[in-house]
């Protein structure tokens, strides 16, 4: 599974990407705002840090308009995805981006329906929210189980499964068992990964048993280096 963050943090994405762990960034208008900066300015520093695919939304709502932003967006960097929301207009919009190669994530995604029509224009991404079907008192999951085992009739869809809205790490552990290509995590989440608190406990029991040693493995790789001298 692709692990992509989702944020226009720079400080987030530059820590996370030193760890290994991300394949990706999405960002949206509402994360584009929250960091304060340009748009264009911040997708180019974004991809400056990653090599992965970079999520660039459109703001445009009708066709035309879309096409011209996604022009603009494009030519910040060969890795940026173009994001479409999934209306009609944002799937002429993914048809004709494809065409060219461009690659696009289709957005805001909430059924298995939309999912089949991402998949057939050639998406490279649909984006299902999990966590805002759980917030209406659905399960966010059921859907992605739905779309996975779609997909997997038909071997022409080529589209990724990308797994967004996600709230927790069960949201994560349940898209990995199912098969889903990628989930997009608040860095937080990402972070929550990490931590166990037996690995905390155990960590501590290690370090307590080691200081009663009063061994240092750098001072003692210094004596040794010193007595061979």
């Amino acid at each position: 599974m692709k692990f992509f963050i989702d944020t226009a943090d720079l400080e987030e994405i530059r820590d996370l990407s030193d760890t290994g762990l991300l394949d990706g960034v999405t960002t949206n208008p509402s994360l584009i705002a929250k960091s304060g900066g340009n748009i264009l300015d911040v997708i180019a520093n974004i991809c400056d840090l990653v090599s992965g695919p970079v999520s660039a939304e459109v703001t445009a709502t009708e066709f035309d308009a879309m096409m011209s932003e996604a022009k603009v967006l494009s030519e910040i960097a060969p890795n940026v995805v173009i994001k479409v929301p999934l209306t009609v207009d944002g799937l002429k919009t993914c048809k004709l981006l494809r065409e060219d190669n461009i690659e696009v994530n289709v957005t805001l995604c909430f059924s298995a329906a939309q999912a089949l029509l991402a998949g057939k224009v050639g998406a490279s991404f649909i984006s299902p929210f999990v966590g805002r079907i759980d917030d209406i008192g659905g399960t966010g999951m059921e859907l992605i189980d739905e779309i996975v085992d779609i997909y997997s009739q038909y071997p022409s869809i080529e589209t990724e499964i990308l797994v967004a809205s996600v709230r927790h790490p069960n949201h994560v552990i349940e898209a990995a068992k199912m098969g889903a290509d990628i989930v997009t995590l608040p860095p937080k989440v990402l972070r929550q990964l990490f931590k166990h608190p037996l690995t905390d406990r155990g960590l501590s029991d290690f370090l307590s048993d080691w200081e009663k040693t009063g061994q240092s493995i750098l001072n003692l790789a210094e004596d040794r280096k010193k007595a061979a001298e």
